[in-house]
């Protein structure tokens, strides 16, 4: 049954087809109120649940005679449950009981006994039989009032101890089992399938969409408190960004919880609150928020994998009412910080009109069946009620205000370079998501926009510039998503420069959007007692890139076309040519962008027939980009300014510093069975050391 179909009576069910009516979590929550006091209610109890939830009293009762029918299922099934259990225990009996017989002999004449074999195994035939009927019965009750067939648990698979995984050197492992690295030259490193945190399923169950509707209403509930709470609740941080941060003991007074006054020592909270300005409608956000494909596509810098596991309500105009299982991984784009793995339910309403609220909370969907063991699993995250509040403002903004409400547990260390960004909660904090939101909607308003400026200083169309925008917007995604260290994941770390040493992962890529072969991904992070917009600065300027780009062979760079990206002059999308003979073929596709809360700079190497392609507006999903590049993030030490130079920490403290990641991404071979040699991993590494090295030397700071 799903969340309250209508059920024609028998007379009218001959002649015309059911229809399906959807309630809301909230009638869901209200009429299973009713049903623990009351599952016969009366007329006038159904006359007055009808004027309450804005239902038609036939709607109250068919609800209500359909929900007795799946609790009256669910009743018979367990009872079939035990019939079968007792069905095991006398056959295992009886087979005991005939062994034993075989091993006496008998009182008279000293022989065997007489086999009574036939009689018991025709009174187990005949148990049998009357057990299937049953299972049968109940089957097809189950069938007709759920609207799916009754399956039994599935058959348990023998678990193989032998594996596909090609471990030969310079080997690659099978797709399904991920890449195996060399082992002879990545000693150390790890290969193979690693299990998710998650053991996800294909849709939620029938019985469990009952209890999900009320966990969803009671989050938003609790959501909407949070948003518009006072002081008592909120605590504004003393640093010069002034960020709202939770009264852990205040939140625990108001909002109680069975269980919820324990936690582990290895638990810390992350509560935080930010709202600001939104060049996007109220409607346009929504639909954002409940797509996965562009939640992916607006936060690329935070959500490396998601995916819409089950629709439970599919909302009306606008996703008013809407309810959807999702699934998410967030990272912080380093090799030496995992990703945190989400399972949570999203709810939507509009609250009036203009006012929307859309609200997070985790669901538990862990294994329970540990009978055969289950692999070790990663740090646990959990989304305490969280989300957003969207109001309309009459000028095409809207205003947000983000709540971010997360347990996580710190079974492994957290890496020296990232625990002050971590443990602040600014790493995935509401500051972050809300800063980087208002640049995805800055890059949004732009694109939209492309075509109406006239031809730029290239000669590049309005087509081409929205072309060039889709390029290099799909260039950023795939740089964010080839830093993820998920479970999926696996770096191997070399010696570098830094006690982080350069990571590498090798995989094969047959994406139509990358080279086709054998690419190699190498990484590190760092820190630099530098501000964040000074490294940004350095780093995105065609002016200084022969400073620190090996490739260019300290020769200048001209800027050849340059795209606006949002307000920020620092946000743009460059085209780029080497001033050197030998690399005169070849042009640099670049993106810069910056915010409240880090920095990206990522390009890639194009040649002049695809620059071509991409500049007369012609589509430019087949020109394969394998792209490089820098994440810069403030290092989250208390105090400190993230972000201005002159700025220093209290009492004379140093200033704030930057924790920058370097990561290249190289084509060792076009054939996907070649190997991976010495060769292409020492290069990779000097690339990355005398980078890093290149760096610290331009900003003075060589001996950190």
């Amino acid at each position: 049954m799903d969340f309250g179909d209508d059920v024609m009576d028998g007379s009218d069910g001959q002649h015309r087809k059911k229809r399906y009516h959807r309630h809301t979590p909230r009638q869901i929550q209200q009429l299973e109120a009713m049903f623990k006091e009351c599952p016969h209610p009366d007329e006038n109890q159904r006359m007055q649940l009808s004027r309450e939830l804005g239902l038609e009293p036939r709607q109250i009762k068919f609800w209500f005679q359909n929900r007795r029918t799946q609790m009256k299922a669910q009743h018979e099934r367990q009872d079939n449950c035990f019939l079968r259990a007792e069905n095991d225990k006398i056959r295992c009996e009886n087979i005991a009981m005939r062994e034993a017989l075989r091993n006496v002999i008998c009182p008279t004449c000293g022989g065997p006994p007489v086999a009574d074999d036939y009689f018991d195994e025709q009174k187990l035939r005949m148990e049998n039989a009357r057990l299937k009927e049953e299972l049968d019965r109940v089957s097809s009750l189950t069938s007709k009032y759920l609207g799916r067939p009754f399956t039994q648990l599935p058959p348990v698979q023998p678990l193989s101890m032998s594996s596909s995984l090609d471990l030969s050197v310079g080997g690659l492992g099978s797709p399904a089992l991920g890449p195996s690295l060399d082992l002879d030259l990545l000693s150390g490193g790890s290969s193979g399938y690693h299990h998710p945190a998650f053991h996800l399923p294909t849709a939620v169950s029938e019985m469990e969409r009952p209890m999900m509707a009320e966990m969803a209403t009671r989050a938003m509930d609790e959501l909407i408190r949070m948003a518009q709470a006072g002081e008592q609740l909120w605590t504004r941080t003393g640093g010069p960004d002034g960020r709202e941060v939770l009264n852990v003991d205040t939140y625990d007074s108001i909002f109680s919880k069975p269980g919820s006054s324990f936690r582990g020592p290895d638990v810390h909270v992350e509560g935080s609150r930010d709202s600001g300005l939104v060049f996007m409608s109220a409607i346009g956000l929504v639909d954002m928020f409940m797509d996965s494909s562009k939640w992916m596509e607006f936060f690329p810098a935070i959500v490396s994998n998601a995916r819409t596991i089950d629709v439970l309500v599919n909302g009306m105009a606008g996703r008013s009412e809407s309810l959807v299982l999702m699934y998410e991984e967030l990272h912080v784009m380093s090799p030496v910080v995992p990703t945190r793995e989400l399972c949570f339910l999203r709810y939507c309403r509009q609250i009036e009109h203009g006012l929307w609220a859309v609200a997070d909370v985790s669901v538990d969907l862990q294994p329970r069946d540990a009978r055969f063991g289950t692999p070790p699993q990663p740090p646990r995250s959990c989304r305490l009620p969280s989300g957003c509040l969207i109001a309309d403002m009459a000028n095409g903004y809207s205003k947000v205000t983000w709540v971010e409400h997360m347990e996580v547990e710190d079974r492994v260390p957290i890496h020296l370079l990232y625990r002050d960004l971590i443990l602040s909660g600014a790493a995935f904090g509401a500051h972050r998501w809300l800063a980087a939101l208002q640049r995805a909607c800055e890059r949004c308003a732009c694109l939209a926009t492309a075509g109406m400026p006239p031809r730029d200083i290239a000669g590049v169309t309005p087509e081409g510039n929205r072309s060039m925008m889709k390029l290099s917007q799909r260039m950023v995604s795939g740089f964010c998503a080839s830093l993820s260290a998920s479970q999926l994941h696996r770096w191997t770390t070399l010696s570098g420069p830094n006690d982080v040493g350069v990571r590498v992962m090798v995989h094969r890529s047959t994406d139509p959007g990358q080279p086709s072969g054998v690419v190699l991904s190498a990484a590190t992070s760092i820190w630099l007692p530098v501000p964040c917009d000074r490294v940004f600065a350095f780093i995105c300027d065609e002016n200084t890139r022969s400073q620190w780009d090996v490739l260019s062979h300290g020769n200048p760079v001209q800027e050849v076309s340059r795209i606006p990206n949002g307000s920020h002059p620092g946000n743009c999308i460059s085209l780029l040519r080497g001033l050197n003979a030998s690399q005169n073929s070849m042009l640099i596709l670049q993106e810069s962008c910056t915010d409240a809360s880090g920095s990206l700079v990522v390009y890639a190497p194009i040649d002049i027939p695809a620059a071509n392609v991409v500049m007369s507006g012609e589509d430019p999903s087949a020109i394969p980009l394998l792209p490089s590049g820098f994440t810069i993030l403030p290092d989250g030490r208390p105090g400190a300014s993230p972000s201005s130079s002159s700025s220093a920490g209290p009492l004379g403290s140093p200033p704030a510093g930057s924790l920058v990641t370097v990561a290249f991404q190289i084509l060792v071979s076009s054939l996907p069975s070649s190997k991976l040699n010495a060769e292409s991993v020492a290069t990779v590494n000097s690339l990355i050391s005398t980078t890093v090295e290149q760096i610290k030397a331009a900003l003075n700071c060589a001996s950190h």
